[in-house]
């Protein structure tokens, strides 16, 4: 099972319907599971687009 790394927290943000009365809802992370050095663990798809770039 992948572990989760990923240093991000769910978000609270604005829902906004047709009727704009305004409440909170949680916004989560993009987690996704990828091997490095051969484990398997869940970063988030900004943090997995970071390492592919210094690599």
């Amino acid at each position: 099972m992948a572990k989760n790394v990923s240093s991000k927290k769910t978000r609270k943000v604005n829902n906004r319907p047709n009727c704009l009365k305004i409440t909170k809802r949680a916004q989560k992370v993009n987690l996704q599971p990828i091997t490095i050095n051969g484990k398997r663990v869940r970063l988030s798809a900004s943090e997995i687009k970071t390492i592919k770039k210094a690599a």
